[in-house]
C-alpha cells in the first residue's frame, strides 16, 4: 500500500508563531509513519521557506541555517538552484484537470525556495499528495496561504479561502452570525486610522454603544495575542493602542456577566465545542475552561498552568444540545470546513436561580492542536483519540480536494 505523502506546514509571520510550533510538534509526534510519509516545511517569522533540516531547526526553536560567504559563479547564489542541489524542494502533484501546464511558481527566499510545480516529474525531489497547515493567525488562517493551495490544486486541511478568511476577521465574522440569527455580544467595530485621527470621539462613540467592562481586539487574529480587558475609560485607551498594533481594524465587545465581572461571582462561563466534518459537520462534548487569570489570555493558554478545563462541561441536556447546535451553525455560516473550535460565553446563573443567556463568541479555524489544547481533548472526549483525529482531517483533506475537482472552470 502506498503512503500518502503529508506536508506539515508550520511556523509562519504572525503573533501566533510559537503556538504554531508547539501545534505541529505535537502533530508529527502522533502521526502515523506507516500510513504517511511526513515532510516538516517551516516558515520563518521573517516570511522564509525552509525544509529538511533547517524546517526541523525552526521547529526546536532554533534559527535558520545562517547564510554562507558565496563566491560569484557558486550554484548557491542562486535560490532555487540550491534548494534544488540539496534536494529541499517541495513540489505539488498535477492538478487533475485539463490546465495541466507544468509551469514552475516559486517562493523566492534569501537562501532557499519552495517550488510549487503542477505537473511532478521523474526528477521532483519531493511531491506532496496533502498539506496539513498547522498555522495560526495572519497568513495561515486568514485564507492567504489557502488561496496558493488552490492555485497549487493540492489538498490542505482546514476551510478553505472564504471560511479561513470569515473565520479570521472577527467582524466580518459576527456580521455573519448575525444574517444567521445566532445571538452575539454587542459590540463596535471601527479602524486604527479613525482611532489615531480622533481618540476622543472613538471613545466617545464606544461608551455610548457599550458599558465597562470591555474586551478589546485586533479584528484579525487569535490565541487572544493582542486582547485587552478594560474596566474603565482609563484602561481603555492603552487597551485600543495595544490592539492597533496587531490590525488595521479593531473590534470592541462588551463583556458579558457585566459590570461584576472582576468578582468570580460575575464572570461568565467559557464553553468550547469542537467541529469536524465537510458538507456534513459533527459537533464535539462541551467543554468549560475555567481561566486561572481573570480571563482566557494567551499566558493562560500557552504559558501558566492555573486554568483548568472541564470535560464535559456541566450543563443541562439541553443547554448541550443548544451549543452544539450553534456550533454546526457557526461552523456553516462561516462555509468552513475539516476542523473548527467554536467558542461560547454563557451568562451567570442570577440570583433567582435562571440559567444565564449563551452567546457565540467567536470560530477559530486553526484550533491549538497541542496534545493539551482543547480541541483534540474535546474529541478525545468525544471518542476520537489525537491520531485518529489526524487521520480523520487528512481524509476530509482529500475529500473536499475531490469535490472541488468536479467543478468546471472553463466552457
Amino acid at each position: 500500500m502506498t503512503k500518502l505523502r503529508v506536508g506539515v506546514l508550520f511556523g509562519g509571520r504572525s503573533g501566533e508563531h510559537e503556538v504554531s510550533l508547539l501545534s505541529a510538534a505535537s502533530v508529527l509526534k502522533a502521526i502515523d509513519p506507516k500510513k504517511y510519509d511526513i515532510t516538516p516545511i517551516g516558515i520563518t517569522k521573517e516570511g522564509r521557506w525552509v525544509t529538511a533540516t533547517d524546517a526541523t531547526r525552526l521547529l526546536n526553536g532554533q534559527p535558520a541555517s545562517p547564510p554562507r560567504a558565496l563566491q560569484a559563479g557558486d550554484p548557491e547564489t542562486t535560490p532555487s538552484a540550491a534548494v534544488l542541489a540539496r534536494g529541499e524542494s517541495v513540489i505539488v502533484p498535477p492538478v487533475p484537470s485539463e490546465t495541466k501546464t507544468g509551469a514552475l511558481v516559486p517562493f523566492e527566499t534569501d537562501a532557499h525556495s519552495v517550488d510549487l510545480h503542477a505537473g511532478a516529474g521523474p526528477n521532483s525531489a519531493l511531491s506532496l499528495d496533502v498539506i496539513f497547515p498547522v498555522l495560526h493567525g495572519t497568513f495561515g488562517e486568514d485564507g492567504t496561504i489557502q488561496g496558493l493551495f488552490e492555485l497549487a490544486g493540492i489538498a490542505y486541511v482546514g476551510s478553505g479561502v472564504l471560511g479561513s478568511a470569515t473565520g479570521m476577521d472577527k467582524d466580518i465574522m459576527k456580521s455573519l452570525f448575525a444574517a444567521a440569527k445566532l445571538p452575539i455580544t454587542k459590540h463596535v467595530t471601527f479602524l486604527r486610522s479613525e482611532w489615531e485621527a480622533s481618540p476622543k470621539k472613538v471613545i466617545a462613540r464606544l461608551e455610548a454603544a457599550l458599558r465597562y467592562p470591555l474586551f478589546v481586539k485586533p479584528a484579525n487574529l487569535g490565541s487572544s495575542v493582542g486582547i485587552t480587558k478594560a474596566h474603565d475609560r482609563k484602561e481603555l485607551g492603552p487597551a485600543i493602542d495595544i490592539a492597533a498594533g496587531y490590525d488595521r481594524k479593531i473590534v470592541v465587545e462588551q463583556a458579558v456577566g457585566g459590570p461584576r465581572s472582576r468578582n468570580k461571582a460575575g464572570k461568565a462561563r467559557e464553553l468550547e465545542v469542537a467541529v469536524l466534518g465537510n458538507d456534513n459537520p459533527q459537533a464535539s462534548v462541551v467543554g468549560e475552561i475555567v481561566p486561572g487569570k481573570e480571563f482566557y489570555d494567551y499566558e493562560a493558554k500557552y504559558l501558566s498552568e492555573g486554568s483548568e478545563l472541564i470535560i464535559p462541561a456541566k450543563l443541562t441536556k439541553a443547554q448541550t444540545k443548544e451549543v452544539q447546535q450553534m456550533a454546526i451553525a457557526a461552523f456553516r455560516a462561516c462555509d468552513c470546513s475539516g476542523l473548527a473550535r467554536v467558542d461560547f460565553l454563557m451568562e451567570p446563573t442570577s440570583s433567582s436561580g435562571k440559567p444565564g443567556r449563551i452567546y457565540l463568541n467567536e470560530i477559530n479555524t486553526m484550533p491549538g492542536f497541542t496534545s493539551i489544547s482543547m480541541y483534540p481533548k474535546l474529541w478525545a472526549a468525544s471518542g476520537i483519540a489525537y491520531p485518529e483525529l489526524i487521520d480523520r482531517l487528512i481524509s476530509l483533506a482529500l475529500e473536499r480536494r475531490a469535490e472541488k475537482d468536479r467543478t468546471h472552470y472553463s466552457r
